[in-house]
Protein backbone atom coordinates (compact mmCIF):
# COMPACT_ATOMS: atom_id res chain seq x y z
CA UNK A 1 0.00 0.00 0.00
CA UNK A 2 1.03 3.30 -0.76
CA UNK A 3 1.92 6.07 2.18
CA UNK A 4 -0.58 8.99 2.77
CA UNK A 5 0.80 12.60 2.26
CA UNK A 6 0.92 13.92 5.86
CA UNK A 7 2.33 16.99 7.56
CA UNK A 8 2.51 18.48 10.85
CA UNK A 9 0.85 21.98 11.34
CA UNK A 10 1.02 23.21 15.34
CA UNK A 11 2.18 19.14 16.08
CA UNK A 12 -1.62 17.90 14.70
CA UNK A 13 -0.82 15.93 11.44
CA UNK A 14 -3.12 16.35 8.09
CA UNK A 15 -3.49 14.02 5.29
CA UNK A 16 -3.16 16.23 2.76
CA UNK A 17 -4.72 13.89 0.32
CA UNK A 18 -7.93 13.88 2.28
CA UNK A 19 -8.12 17.48 1.79
CA UNK A 20 -7.37 17.72 -1.58
CA UNK A 21 -10.40 14.62 -2.03
CA UNK A 22 -13.01 16.55 0.07
CA UNK A 23 -12.50 20.05 -1.52
CA UNK A 24 -12.72 18.06 -4.85
CA UNK A 25 -15.77 15.90 -3.70
CA UNK A 26 -17.72 19.04 -3.01
CA UNK A 27 -16.67 20.88 -5.57
CA UNK A 28 -18.26 18.10 -8.04
CA UNK A 29 -21.69 18.25 -5.55
CA UNK A 30 -21.25 21.57 -5.75
CA UNK A 31 -21.21 21.59 -9.95
CA UNK A 32 -24.08 18.80 -10.19
CA UNK A 33 -26.53 20.83 -8.30
CA UNK A 34 -25.45 24.49 -9.97
CA UNK A 35 -26.21 22.75 -13.58
CA UNK A 36 -29.20 20.66 -12.36
CA UNK A 37 -31.11 23.87 -10.95
CA UNK A 38 -29.31 26.79 -13.28
CA UNK A 39 -32.75 26.35 -16.04
CA UNK A 40 -35.39 25.10 -13.83
CA UNK A 41 -38.54 24.40 -16.04
CA UNK A 42 -41.69 23.02 -15.81
CA UNK A 43 -42.99 22.64 -19.56
CA UNK A 44 -39.17 21.13 -20.83
CA UNK A 45 -36.89 20.25 -18.46
CA UNK A 46 -33.24 19.06 -19.07
CA UNK A 47 -31.59 15.94 -18.17
CA UNK A 48 -29.74 17.07 -15.45
CA UNK A 49 -33.03 18.89 -14.08
CA UNK A 50 -34.41 15.61 -14.21
CA UNK A 51 -31.85 13.64 -12.26
CA UNK A 52 -32.21 15.92 -9.34
CA UNK A 53 -35.48 15.88 -9.30
CA UNK A 54 -35.13 12.36 -9.68
CA UNK A 55 -32.64 12.30 -6.81
CA UNK A 56 -35.09 14.27 -4.19
CA UNK A 57 -38.31 12.11 -4.56
CA UNK A 58 -35.79 8.89 -4.30
CA UNK A 59 -34.77 10.90 -1.18
CA UNK A 60 -38.15 11.93 0.15
CA UNK A 61 -39.16 8.17 -0.31
CA UNK A 62 -36.54 7.20 2.00
CA UNK A 63 -37.74 10.00 4.87
CA UNK A 64 -41.24 8.87 4.71
CA UNK A 65 -40.10 5.26 4.91
CA UNK A 66 -38.79 6.21 8.47
CA UNK A 67 -40.92 8.87 9.95
CA UNK A 68 -44.48 11.07 9.22
CA UNK A 69 -43.21 13.50 6.23
CA UNK A 70 -44.21 16.70 8.28
CA UNK A 71 -41.25 16.06 10.60
CA UNK A 72 -39.21 14.45 8.03
CA UNK A 73 -39.44 17.24 5.49
CA UNK A 74 -36.88 18.77 7.39
CA UNK A 75 -34.39 16.30 6.34
CA UNK A 76 -34.58 16.57 3.13
CA UNK A 77 -31.57 18.76 2.12
CA UNK A 78 -29.40 16.96 4.81
CA UNK A 79 -30.55 13.60 3.41
CA UNK A 80 -29.66 14.76 -0.07
CA UNK A 81 -26.43 16.03 0.79
CA UNK A 82 -25.30 13.33 2.33
CA UNK A 83 -26.58 10.63 -0.60
CA UNK A 84 -24.86 13.03 -3.13
CA UNK A 85 -21.73 13.72 -0.95
CA UNK A 86 -21.45 10.13 -0.43
CA UNK A 87 -21.78 8.67 -3.39
CA UNK A 88 -19.42 10.64 -5.28
CA UNK A 89 -16.76 10.51 -2.36
CA UNK A 90 -16.69 6.93 -2.99
CA UNK A 91 -16.82 7.36 -7.31
CA UNK A 92 -13.49 9.09 -6.98
CA UNK A 93 -11.02 6.66 -6.41
CA UNK A 94 -11.74 4.13 -9.37
CA UNK A 95 -10.94 5.72 -12.45
CA UNK A 96 -7.48 6.08 -11.55
CA UNK A 97 -4.94 6.74 -8.97
CA UNK A 98 -2.15 9.64 -8.66
CA UNK A 99 1.24 8.47 -6.81
CA UNK A 100 4.22 10.45 -6.84
CA UNK A 101 7.55 8.48 -6.01
CA UNK A 102 10.47 9.67 -3.58
CA UNK A 103 13.70 8.42 -3.62
CA UNK A 104 14.83 9.87 -0.62
CA UNK A 105 14.08 11.83 2.65
CA UNK A 106 15.02 15.02 1.51
CA UNK A 107 12.92 15.23 -1.52
CA UNK A 108 9.66 14.92 0.47
CA UNK A 109 8.58 17.81 1.27
CA UNK A 110 5.51 20.00 0.02
CA UNK A 111 4.57 23.88 0.51
CA UNK A 112 8.01 24.34 2.65
CA UNK A 113 6.69 21.55 5.12
CA UNK A 114 8.15 17.79 5.56
CA UNK A 115 6.08 14.69 4.69
CA UNK A 116 6.60 13.24 7.79
CA UNK A 117 4.83 9.96 6.57
CA UNK A 118 7.73 9.17 3.37
CA UNK A 119 10.62 10.33 6.08
CA UNK A 120 9.45 7.94 8.88
CA UNK A 121 9.39 5.04 6.21
CA UNK A 122 13.19 5.97 5.28
CA UNK A 123 14.08 5.53 8.94
CA UNK A 124 11.95 2.81 9.72
CA UNK A 125 13.52 0.56 6.80
CA UNK A 126 16.90 1.60 6.29
CA UNK A 127 18.16 0.68 2.76
CA UNK A 128 14.40 0.88 1.21
CA UNK A 129 15.12 2.76 -2.63
CA UNK A 130 11.80 4.74 -2.90
CA UNK A 131 8.11 5.31 -0.89
CA UNK A 132 4.99 5.95 -3.02
CA UNK A 133 2.74 8.87 -1.99
CA UNK A 134 -1.04 8.22 -3.03
CA UNK A 135 -2.50 11.62 -3.79
CA UNK A 136 -6.24 10.73 -5.29
CA UNK A 137 -8.31 7.87 -3.47
CA UNK A 138 -12.14 8.08 -2.28
CA UNK A 139 -12.04 10.15 0.71
CA UNK A 140 -14.76 7.77 2.15
CA UNK A 141 -11.55 5.12 2.37
CA UNK A 142 -10.38 6.93 5.83
CA UNK A 143 -11.78 5.84 8.84
CA UNK A 144 -11.57 9.46 9.96
CA UNK A 145 -13.68 10.75 7.20
CA UNK A 146 -16.69 7.98 7.50
CA UNK A 147 -16.58 8.57 11.42
CA UNK A 148 -16.15 12.30 11.10
CA UNK A 149 -19.40 11.78 8.82
CA UNK A 150 -21.36 9.45 11.77
CA UNK A 151 -20.60 12.03 14.08
CA UNK A 152 -22.41 14.39 12.47
CA UNK A 153 -25.35 12.51 12.56
CA UNK A 154 -24.61 10.94 15.92
CA UNK A 155 -25.07 14.87 17.52
CA UNK A 156 -27.29 15.91 15.25
CA UNK A 157 -30.09 13.10 16.03
CA UNK A 158 -29.30 13.48 19.61
CA UNK A 159 -29.82 17.09 19.95
CA UNK A 160 -32.78 16.74 18.10
CA UNK A 161 -34.06 14.26 20.93
CA UNK A 162 -33.11 16.28 23.48
CA UNK A 163 -34.75 19.39 22.11
CA UNK A 164 -37.64 18.14 20.09
CA UNK A 165 -38.59 15.04 22.65
CA UNK A 166 -37.04 15.56 25.22
CA UNK A 167 -39.20 13.37 27.63
CA UNK A 168 -39.26 10.02 25.50
CA UNK A 169 -35.46 10.25 24.57
CA UNK A 170 -34.27 10.31 28.47
CA UNK A 171 -36.93 7.80 29.19
CA UNK A 172 -36.32 5.41 26.33
CA UNK A 173 -32.50 4.66 28.18
CA UNK A 174 -34.04 3.24 31.25
CA UNK A 175 -37.01 0.93 29.02
CA UNK A 176 -37.89 -1.95 29.70
CA UNK A 177 -36.16 -1.65 33.20
CA UNK A 178 -33.73 1.12 34.74
CA UNK A 179 -31.00 -1.46 34.74
CA UNK A 180 -31.18 -1.42 30.90
CA UNK A 181 -29.51 1.72 31.16
CA UNK A 182 -25.72 0.22 30.28
CA UNK A 183 -27.02 -1.68 27.58
CA UNK A 184 -29.35 1.26 25.84
CA UNK A 185 -25.74 3.55 26.32
CA UNK A 186 -23.99 1.21 24.25
CA UNK A 187 -26.78 0.81 21.93
CA UNK A 188 -26.25 4.59 21.27
CA UNK A 189 -22.16 3.97 20.75
CA UNK A 190 -22.47 1.49 18.66
CA UNK A 191 -24.39 3.00 16.33
CA UNK A 192 -21.73 5.59 16.06
CA UNK A 193 -19.09 3.26 15.17
CA UNK A 194 -21.04 0.62 13.15
CA UNK A 195 -22.29 3.36 10.48
CA UNK A 196 -18.98 5.02 10.73
CA UNK A 197 -16.90 1.93 10.30
CA UNK A 198 -18.98 -0.06 7.44
CA UNK A 199 -18.90 2.69 5.18
CA UNK A 200 -14.99 2.84 5.60
CA UNK A 201 -15.01 -1.17 5.18
CA UNK A 202 -16.71 -1.51 2.21
CA UNK A 203 -15.23 1.83 0.54
CA UNK A 204 -11.42 0.63 1.80
CA UNK A 205 -11.35 -3.05 0.82
CA UNK A 206 -12.38 -2.39 -2.44
CA UNK A 207 -9.92 -0.17 -3.23
CA UNK A 208 -6.88 -2.65 -1.75
CA UNK A 209 -8.51 -4.81 -4.40
CA UNK A 210 -7.80 -2.80 -6.88
CA UNK A 211 -4.27 -2.42 -5.77
CA UNK A 212 -4.24 -6.04 -5.64
CA UNK A 213 -5.37 -6.13 -9.04
CA UNK A 214 -3.03 -3.70 -10.59
CA UNK A 215 0.15 -5.41 -9.11
CA UNK A 216 -0.88 -8.36 -11.00
CA UNK A 217 0.36 -6.68 -14.41
CA UNK A 218 4.28 -6.91 -13.05
CA UNK A 219 3.38 -10.79 -13.63
CA UNK A 220 3.44 -10.42 -17.47
CA UNK A 221 1.29 -10.92 -20.25
CA UNK A 222 -1.19 -13.30 -18.17
CA UNK A 223 -0.92 -11.05 -15.74
CA UNK A 224 -1.97 -8.05 -17.75
CA UNK A 225 -4.72 -9.55 -18.83
CA UNK A 226 -6.08 -11.21 -15.41
CA UNK A 227 -5.21 -7.31 -14.43
CA UNK A 228 -8.01 -5.74 -16.70
CA UNK A 229 -10.60 -8.54 -16.53
CA UNK A 230 -10.31 -8.54 -12.92
CA UNK A 231 -10.58 -4.44 -13.06
CA UNK A 232 -12.92 -4.11 -15.42
CA UNK A 233 -15.38 -6.85 -13.21
CA UNK A 234 -14.56 -5.03 -9.97
CA UNK A 235 -14.83 -1.53 -10.96
CA UNK A 236 -18.33 -2.40 -12.23
CA UNK A 237 -18.99 -3.81 -9.09
CA UNK A 238 -17.92 -1.22 -6.92
CA UNK A 239 -19.86 0.94 -8.87
CA UNK A 240 -23.11 -0.67 -7.56
CA UNK A 241 -21.23 -1.31 -3.73
CA UNK A 242 -20.30 2.63 -3.55
CA UNK A 243 -24.38 3.22 -4.27
CA UNK A 244 -25.60 0.70 -2.12
CA UNK A 245 -23.59 2.65 0.58
CA UNK A 246 -24.44 5.94 0.33
CA UNK A 247 -27.85 4.62 0.83
CA UNK A 248 -27.26 2.70 3.22
CA UNK A 249 -25.45 5.63 5.36
CA UNK A 250 -28.56 8.00 4.31
CA UNK A 251 -31.14 5.61 5.34
CA UNK A 252 -29.37 5.14 8.81
CA UNK A 253 -29.06 8.41 9.37
CA UNK A 254 -33.18 8.84 9.02
CA UNK A 255 -33.84 5.24 10.76
CA UNK A 256 -31.84 7.27 13.83
CA UNK A 257 -33.36 10.55 13.59
CA UNK A 258 -37.00 9.22 13.99
CA UNK A 259 -35.92 6.95 16.64
CA UNK A 260 -34.93 10.10 18.89
CA UNK A 261 -37.21 12.56 17.70
CA UNK A 262 -40.76 10.21 17.70
CA UNK A 263 -42.64 8.73 20.80
CA UNK A 264 -44.70 6.21 21.11
CA UNK A 265 -47.63 8.45 20.68
CA UNK A 266 -46.38 9.65 17.54
CA UNK A 267 -47.17 5.87 16.01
Amino acid sequence: MHKSPIIELGGIEFDLSIILMLIVTCVIVFVIAKLATRNLSVENPGKMQNFMEWAVEFVQGLITSTMDWKKGKHFLSLGLTFIMFIFVANMLGLPFGIVTDYHSPEHAHIFGKEIVSVTKEFADKPGIEEVGVAWWKSPTADASVTMALALIVFVLSHFLGMTKNTKSYFKHYFQPYWFFFPINLMEQLAKLLTQGMRLFGNIFAGEVLISVLLKLGALGAVGWVASILGLVVWQGFSVFIGAIQAFVFTILTMVYISQLTESHEDH
